[in-house]
């Protein structure tokens, strides 16, 4: 059949077809599924998929229609994550009360857990974070109809009440160049006392690989109330907000300085249990012979 108009227009609808099909599939509920998951301090995702096709996506915190029970129940399938040590939970001799919790939840379902290295996991892992991209660049559309809002001429407006708040990392850089102890430090690097400390070639301060944060206790503050109380952090406690505010910043007692600001939150006072075990009362000590 020689090649015609009406062949590349079907190819064309073919392709279009190819492209533009839904991502997600049925699910078969006589075939086992597999459950992709990973999660970070932001929240979690997961994939469900069957036979290599996605069935669902979860991220984030689950609501009503993210949670697969009614896949699953009843159902065999295969567990993939990152925790290499859950795939030797079910042949732990001895459990704690957190791994006999995680048994008694799951022990009404048919699994398999895989171990699955986290740099594999790449669809779960990517759900899980936060999200970093820049919203018009990520959608063509907006980024034409911004271009042709800023064609339009407008009659200039002074706005005296309008402000712009820098990033947080402008504001570290110009509290650095105001702070009198940051000079002193410049000075030690310059002398090559200071083999921790460097200048990038703006001349920001660096500790290692890590922002200097100068001693401006309202900047701190606005850092710490970021790592804390925003809708991707949670509340975290102060160890877990000490990891994940040290691979980014420095500034001396930093650790001392996280640990007093959680344990002053109002939230994490009154909602967040207490998982030690009571001291009990006072027992009397034996007197020595």
């Amino acid at each position: 059949m020689p090649w015609g108009l009406k062949c590349g227009e079907a190819f064309g609808t073919l392709k279009k077809l190819l492209t533009s099909a839904p991502v997600l599939a049925q699910p078969d509920i006589t075939k086992p599924f597999d459950v992709y998951c990973d999660a970070s301090g932001s929240g979690l995702g997961c994939v469900l998929r069957q036979e290599s096709r996605v069935i669902a996506y979860a991220s984030r915190q689950l609501r009503k229609h993210e949670k697969w029970k009614h896949y699953l129940l009843g159902n065999t399938c295969h567990i993939y994550t990152d925790h290499k040590s859950l795939k030797y939970i079910f042949a732990q001799p001895e459990l704690n009360m957190r791994q006999c919790r995680w048994l008694e939840l799951i022990k009404d379902y048919d699994l398999e857990v895989h171990y699955h290295p986290g740099k594999a996991n790449v669809v779960a892992d990517a759900l899980s974070r936060k999200a970093h991209c820049n919203f018009i660049e990520a959608h063509p559309t907006v980024r034409v109809l911004c271009c042709e809002i800023g064609d339009i001429e407008t009659p200039k407006v002074e706005l005296y009440n309008l402000v712009f708040e820098p990033t947080i990392k402008d504001q570290i850089i110009a509290a650095q160049k105001q702070d009198k102890g940051m000079a002193h430090i410049r000075d030690e690097i310059n002398d090559k006392k200071k083999a921790c400390f460097k200048l990038d070639e703006e001349g920001v301060l660096w500790f290692k690989n890590r922002l200097v944060v100068p001693k401006d206790m309202e900047l701190r503050k606005k850092i710490l109330d970021e790592a804390h109380t925003t809708m991707f952090t949670m509340h975290p406690g102060s160890n877990k907000m000490y990891h994940d505010l040290k691979q980014k910043f420095w500034w001396t007692r930093m650790k001392r300085e996280i640990a007093k600001y959680v344990s002053g939150c109002d939230v994490c006072q009154r909602v967040k249990a207490d998982h030690l075990k009571p001291a009990g009362m006072l027992q009397p000590l034996a007197v020595p012979a």
